[in-house]
């Protein structure tokens, strides 16, 4: 009988688990994307805020003090980047709807010149697919749909306005108390304490190598991206400039997804000075800056295989949207940092 009433009661309880947290995650859904960007902002301001709270002993001041920081730092280029991709987003618009792809009839048309083209379109079923109307119709549908979907979130300016309140209002405590919410979570992981330190190391390790590697690298290869596609007189650099950054996440491809086909576009249309002059700025310039600094920024530290990171990234974009370009990895490193702590559990039996 009491082992029967010990069932009846953890079946209740395990049920009232699942329904309570169904219910609070229900809650929290429409939060999830602004409490994910303030995890990713406490990570990378914290040494700033651990610096502050060297000098100012209140806590809450030491956090908005960071907090205010991260405003200055992040509101001023933000919204000169905002508008002038709003303002290019808005010129592209235009040319699209307009039919004014003059450069893509251009480029199709020195194409259709070449041996290797002339080729595969030999090849049953291609010809149409690769002739010029309907290769400039399927980039002008593209870009159409691309800048609309973009515009739309980009213009969302009360909905984002509340969601910054709430990253930054979010952002304090977690500065604030996120020591001590760590010192809780630990207190509940069935590992011993020196599992528990090693999980931490590893788990900070992780951090440095997924975000403050790959946050620093996104930042100035788009930075320099853009100041090159400015130079040389590609339209929309900012634009550009921050698809550099966003492919700097992904493994193996990288910004060269970006630079590597506007050179070859240039020497296409005759412009062989600025092609190969990107393409060499390309090489030697933006991509050193993944070969040199990351390797300085991550050091000895734990990171994670290349393939898993594309594959966390990769999902974290389609599950989180932007921000699973950092919340992917990191969520990954996390889980990585656990199961090698499993594994090092001998006999199967934990102590805590």
């Amino acid at each position: 009988m009491p082992a029967r009433k010990d069932r009846f009661y953890l079946a209740v309880v395990l049920f009232l688990l699942g329904v309570l947290g169904y219910l609070t995650y229900v809650i929290m859904s429409p939060f999830l994307i602004a409490i994910a960007w303030s995890i990713v902002l406490s990570i990378v301001f914290y040494p700033v805020y651990a610096f502050v709270a060297r000098h100012v002993k209140v806590k809450a001041v030491a956090s908005l003090l960071t907090v205010i920081l991260v405003i200055i730092i992040i509101v001023g280029p933000f919204s000169y980047v905002t508008i002038s991709l709003i303002n290019e987003l808005q010129i592209m618009g235009a040319k699209i709807s307009g039919n004014k792809l003059g450069s893509v009839n251009e480029i199709v048309q020195k194409l259709e010149s070449w041996p290797f083209f002339e080729k595969m379109r030999a090849y049953p079923g291609l010809q149409d697919l690769l002739s010029e109307d309907v290769i400039v119709e399927n980039i002008r549908k593209a870009g159409k749909a691309l800048i609309e979907n973009f515009s739309v979130r980009i213009t969302n300016i009360l909905g984002a306005v509340f969601d910054f309140i709430i990253v930054l209002f979010t952002t304090f405590f977690l500065l604030k108390d996120g020591p001590g919410l760590l010192s809780k979570a630990k207190d509940y992981m069935p590992f011993s304490m020196e599992q528990k330190e090693k999980l931490a190391g590893q788990i900070k390790d992780m951090i440095v190598s997924t975000v403050y590697g790959g946050v620093i690298v996104a930042i100035l290869q788009g930075l320099l991206g853009g100041i090159a596609y400015s130079v040389i007189g590609i339209e929309a650099p900012v634009m550009w400039g921050i698809a550099m950054s966003i492919m700097s996440f992904v493994p193996l491809v990288g910004t060269f997804a970006i630079w590597g086909p506007t050179a070859v576009y240039l020497v296409v249309t005759g412009d062989y000075v600025h092609g190969i002059g990107l393409f060499l700025f390309g090489v030697f310039v933006i991509s050193m800056v993944d070969n040199i600094l990351k390797p300085l920024i991550i050091g000895s530290r734990t990171k994670m295989p290349t393939i898993i990171i594309l594959f966390s990234v990769l999902g974290g974009i389609k599950f989180f949207g932007m921000i699973g370009l950092i919340m992917g990895p990191l969520i990954t490193a996390v889980f990585i940092s656990v199961i090698e702590i499993f594994r090092s559990v001998e006999g199967g039996a934990v102590v805590s």
